[in-house]
């Protein structure tokens, strides 16, 4: 028996016996449509959780729906047993897939209890807590010592009032909402991403599939640095926006990771990695000097790694020194949406002329960047079909001027199929917007729908959803011809690119099926950095599968002594903060709970 099992859900739960297609949603994500990657707070949540003496485990449904046709999720949940399942919603996109196995699981296990946490869970919770399958929901950003609170109450049969950022159901059902008052001012006491947690469960207990992050990715094991939750930025569409954060977490800035703690983090990836390792978040988010100590740690530790790193503003010649000073091997990714200076300064995001991102691109391959990829956005804020399309003419420019070496790459995807809950798009009206779905409901029915362009939730002044779908279709094709002719594409994959955007503009407008798969518009998924492939066994993977099985019998003796909470986390908190509520109670001192301790 379990004391919690974190399950990650596809996006629609029966996506196997549906005639969908989804279209272009996750084209520039490594998973699949059925958004199979589960967010890093799964693994960090649970090897907290576990280093207090509770026993985890992480159950990835969707990435085993999508990789084994024979998978059965209903007999595999069946067989499993816990007596708190908590399920992942933090993108929007996994709304009928987290309450469908929620459904599922109050059925096979009548027992135990549901859990649901996320952004979108955050956004949504007197929404979520009103479902008779809901038992708790968990706000904000930073849920590993929440959730250890509620495991200890619960065993202990303590108040639930005084589980912090929780929502739950009080007597009679009535829904009772915590104090959002966990919201740690930085991010160093947890293991994030959890990798010792992953491979020590791995080795120790088994269940490999189960806990892969996305299908692929033991060939191919996409690795990340998380350098903050939250972030500086505005943009309009993007739900972890500063004041997204703000609304949803009470953040008035974001919490960082130290540099010690992200180079800390690069030596257990090194333990088992060569592939390329993704920064989350400009490194300079935070300031120029944090962003030295970083690179003058990463200097010292000679990583072989690659290191892919965003941008978001324009860079100049010092920043590109230190950073190729630390690292032998680095590449960019920038998310400019639009080639429109007006549109991006509306946006939010490299709010710059054109020359100074040209030259920021100049000056990177100067310092020995290896690649960069550019990232068009359809749907942003004030963008017209015409303006969707005339980006392909600053894609050609970019590709006249630094495509020779075939290390620059453009990408074009559309907001899609949602609006991120939070966003200032989501919110104001001013922007333009005209949101169709603004409930979980509203947007389960939507990913049900046949197509793409029919789940499409939103449409705004400027762009019908119709002409969301053709300027997607139509900037894609002019890239693809961009492709050929600039020699990052062969003849053939030109073709059956082309093919592909053909058969999806027909699927769209008729009953038929579109082609499957998350690379039919591009002939390279944009987070495929190429990389030395697998799981690569070292001495310091073995030290940290060693020492974790030293742990484990700590924590087995431990459990059998009733000695729980022993690593609680003590961190500095900004000030609790709560969105308003419609009728709920809210708890403001310790309630006497309705709830039965666990068993």
């Amino acid at each position: 028996m379990h004391d919690l099992i974190l399950v990650h859900p596809p996006s629609v739960l029966d996506f196997r016996a549906r005639r969908q297609f989804r279209g272009p949603i996750a084209e520039v994500i490594p998973s699949s449509d059925q958004f199979d990657m589960f967010a890093v707070g799964l693994t960090s949540i649970a090897a907290y959780v576990a280093t207090n003496g509770y026993r985890v485990r992480i159950v990835n449904v969707g990435r085993r729906m999508v990789a084994e046709p024979t998978y059965d999720p209903v007999g595999h949940l069946e067989r499993l047993r816990s007596k708190v399942f908590g399920i992942s919603l933090h993108w929007l996109p996994h709304a009928q897939g987290a309450l469908a196995i929620a459904r599922l699981l109050k059925r096979l296990h009548p027992d135990s209890l549901v859990l649901l946490g996320g952004l979108s869970a955050t956004y949504y919770h007197e929404e979520l807590i009103r479902d008779p399958v809901v038992d708790f929901v968990l706000r904000g950003d930073s849920t590993e010592e929440p959730s250890r609170q509620l495991l200890s109450a619960l065993r202990r049969g303590a108040p639930l009032g005084d589980v912090e950022n929780l929502t739950w159901k009080g007597r009679g059902g009535s829904p009772v909402v915590n104090p959002l008052s966990w919201s740690p001012s930085d991010i160093d006491a947890v293991e994030l991403p959890a990798y010792r947690y992953m491979l020590r469960a791995a080795a120790l207990h088994g269940h490999l599939a189960d806990l892969l992050p996305y299908d692929g990715w033991w060939q191919e094991p996409l690795t990340v640095l998380i350098n903050a939750r939250g972030c500086v930025l505005e943009c309009a569409t993007c739900g972890g926006s500063a004041s997204a954060y703000r609304r949803l977490c009470g953040r008035t800035s974001p919490a960082y990771r130290s540099a010690d703690r992200l180079l800390s983090d690069l030596r257990t990836i090194r333990s088992f990695s060569r592939s390329p390792v993704f920064m989350v978040h400009d490194p300079r988010m935070g300031g120029e000097s944090r962003a030295a100590r970083f690179f003058d740690g990463l200097a010292r530790e000679r990583m072989p790694n690659e290191l892919v790193l965003e941008l978001f503003w324009p860079a100049d010649e010092a920043f590109f020194r230190r950073l190729s000073g630390a690292v032998d091997r680095w590449s960019l990714q920038l998310t400019l949406d639009s080639h429109d200076e007006a549109l991006r300064a509306r946006n939010g995001k490299f709010g710059c002329t054109n020359e100074e991102i040209e030259a920021t691109i100049g000056r990177a391959f100067e310092a020995g960047c290896r690649n960069i990829d550019v990232f068009l956005t359809i749907g942003v804020p004030g963008q017209t079909l015409e303006s969707a399309l005339a980006g392909a003419g600053f894609c050609e420019r970019l590709l006249a001027r630094f495509g020779s070496e075939r290390r620059l790459r453009v990408f074009a995807a559309p907001i899609a199929p949602f609006l991120d809950p939070g966003s200032r798009a989501f919110e104001d009206a001013a922007l333009g917007y005209r949101p169709l779905a603004r409930t979980v409901a509203d947007h389960e029915r939507a990913l049900l729908e046949p197509d793409w362009a029919s789940s499409l939730t939103y449409h705004s002044d400027a762009m019908t959803r119709d002409e969301i779908v053709e300027a997607t279709y139509g900037l894609t094709e002019r890239i693809n011809d961009l492709n050929l002719r600039f020699g990052l594409s062969s003849q053939a994959t030109h073709d059956a690119v082309a093919s592909g955007i053909a058969a999806a503009r027909a699927a769209v407008t008729s009953a038929e099926t579109g082609p499957r798969g998350t690379a039919w518009m591009f002939a390279k998924d944009e987070m495929n950095w190429p990389g030395a492939a697998g799981i690569r066994p070292t001495p310091r993977l073995a030290w940290i599968l060693l020492t974790g099985l030293v742990d484990e019998l700590r924590l087995a003796v431990d459990r059998a002594l009733g000695r729980y909470d022993r690593r609680v986390a003590v961190s500095p908190a900004v000030a609790p903060s709560a969105a308003p509520s419609s009728g709920f109670v809210r708890s403001e001192a310790p309630a006497a709970s309705t709830r039965r301790p666990a068993r």
